[in-house]
């Protein structure tokens, strides 16, 4: 391949990578937002990693495992309840591979 295709290639998605993400910031940093868009983009991360880990809770060897034996959707339990009551990210990983690794001891996968 020619170095000036690698080049321009590379340019190429600096721009596309890096200017979604300039442009909103360069309009709004001067704007204040109002109140209810402010909350609904606090859902956004969390939403966005919900959908992340979704598939790989559920699917199974390209099949949809929502079966008793899903070790993981067990591990899922904990991890939201710790989530949801303490908030913090750690401790709500750590309950949820504790509950795996127990139900890995225990022969369950």
């Amino acid at each position: 391949m020619d170095q000036k295709v690698v080049v321009v290639t590379l340019l190429g998605m600096a721009v596309v990578t890096y200017v979604p993400r300039l442009l909103p910031l360069w309009v709004l940093s001067s704007r204040t937002l109002p109140p209810p868009v402010v909350t609904w983009l606090r859902y956004v991360p969390v939403a966005v990693l919900a959908a992340m880990l979704f598939p790989s809770l559920v699917v199974s060897d390209q099949h949809l495992n929502l079966s008793i034996g899903n070790i993981f959707l067990w591990g899922a339990i904990p991890a939201f309840l710790m989530a949801w009551k303490t908030r913090s990210l750690f401790g709500a990983v750590a309950a949820g591979m504790l509950t795996v690794a127990v139900f890995r001891l225990m022969g369950a996968a």
